[in-house]
């Protein structure tokens, strides 16, 4: 595929749809920015099979998508499926998240036996004896959790975890506990009977600042929270 367009594709109900797009604006689009269709798509067509130029049929594209507009198939293809990264992109977006990961180890992982965090450019020095696949569109986060179990062939280490006591006021209670449950275990909790909510959660503790940040602006900074030693 030519560097001046790549290709986005989706596979529905077995059927496989694809558009042909910029690859730069393609994967700003990807990547949360707002740009037009216009401005994304190459050629104003749905293939089939894009690399053979043959168009997807009218009737397969209302069975799967139930529409025939080129754009608002063009944008779910972009959203819901899989963009063809150049070579380009690819090693830049996987370089960003190999650091975001390395940073996210170094923040929540320590040496058991000494109880100090690893320095970066240790793991980073593990990292290439391990040679772990990095996924450019997943989570630092997620992706870290099999590194760290592949990690500990290598070098000593384990999560810091801490324990935090959380209060929402009733007002916030129902729509932050999905927030508070992503952050980590809840060990106990207790729902008040004004409506309030008393739990403890359990974390690494490189997420502390992340969950007091998503939480108090879901709560409108009412949340209460306090580090059990």
């Amino acid at each position: 595929m030519s560097e001046k367009y790549t290709t986005a594709r989706i596979t529905i109900n077995g059927e496989r749809f694809e558009i042909l797009v910029k690859p730069d604006p393609a994967l700003d689009f990807k990547l949360g920015k707002q740009i037009s269709l216009s401005q994304i798509l190459a050629i104003d067509e749905i293939y089939s099979d894009a690399g053979k130029g043959t168009r997807a049929s009218i009737e397969k594209l209302k069975q799967c998508f139930g529409t025939i507009d080129t754009v608002k198939i063009a944008e779910k293809i972009l959203k819901e499926g899989e963009l063809q990264l150049t070579t380009e992109q690819r090693r830049k977006l996987v370089e960003e998240k190999r650091k975001q990961i390395i940073a996210f180890i170094s923040r929540n992982c320590i040496d058991p036996r000494t109880g100090a965090p690893h320095p970066p450019l240790r793991i980073e020095q593990a990292l290439t004896q391990i040679k772990p696949s990095i996924d450019p569109f997943k989570s630092a986060e997620e992706q870290a959790k099999d590194i760290i179990e592949k990690l500990k062939q290598i070098i000593p280490i384990k999560i810091e975890r801490m324990k935090v006591s959380v209060k929402i006021p009733s007002k916030y209670a129902a729509k932050a506990y999905g927030a508070i449950k992503s952050f980590g275990n809840i060990l106990k909790e207790e729902w008040q009977s004004d409506g309030s909510w008393l739990g403890m959660v359990e974390m690494p503790a490189g997420l502390y600042g992340p969950f007091i940040e998503k939480v108090g602006k879901l709560t409108q900074g009412s949340v209460q929270t306090n580090i059990i030693k």
